[in-house]
């Protein structure tokens, strides 16, 4: 949702006895793309967050970190992605690499997704629609369990149209976009 020059994005999955999970971010939208102020998430009844302000991060436990420039978190991540692929300053080809800063609440790490390549995927509603996929990379000393591997659709302004979240290496969730609103 976007208000002026403000957002807030917000991904919500329930999927029963599984898994319930939540992420939100909000903040500023700038010429340079989204700025995160606020990011929460809840898994399992679990909630957690970071607060990120102009030159520092705080994270869940209340220590303070310097805040790297362009950096995200897991929920604004999603849109900010897409801006950069639709404005054209993140080139998307097979083998390419995208890296950013991600603040989440145990912690601020470099995120590098590995564009797999174009794939058509077959969403019940759209039909088959033309994805690009990110797969992350594991990181060195990961802060949890939790990924998503991203499809996003360049005829539907490069929103994410699959985001399969890994909460552990056996349980994942596989979401599919219903419908999108174009503007």
């Amino acid at each position: 949702q976007r208000e002026g020059t403000r957002y807030h994005t917000a991904v919500e999955m329930n999927a029963g006895l599984l898994a319930a999970l939540s992420f939100t971010s909000q903040g500023h939208i700038t010429e340079g793309g989204l700025m995160p102020e606020v990011y929460e998430e809840e898994l399992r009844g679990r909630r957690r967050g970071v607060r990120l302000e102009a030159e520092t991060v705080q994270l869940n436990k209340g220590e303070r970190i310097d805040r790297p420039a362009g950096v995200q978190d897991t929920a604004s991540q999603f849109v900010e992605l897409g801006h950069r692929f639709a404005s054209g300053q993140i080139k998307l080809q097979p083998g390419a690499q995208v890296r950013f800063a991600l603040a989440r609440p145990g912690g601020i790490d470099d995120w590098v997704y590995d564009v797999i390549g174009e794939e058509t995927l077959h969403l019940p509603r759209l039909g088959a629609v033309a994805a690009w996929h990110l797969k992350p990379r594991r990181l060195d000393k990961p802060r949890g369990p939790i990924t998503a591997e991203i499809w996003f659709a360049p005829t539907l302004q490069y929103l994410p149209v699959r985001i399969r979240i890994s909460l552990n290496q056996d349980t994942y969730v596989d979401l599919l976009v219903d419908t999108v609103e174009q503007r």
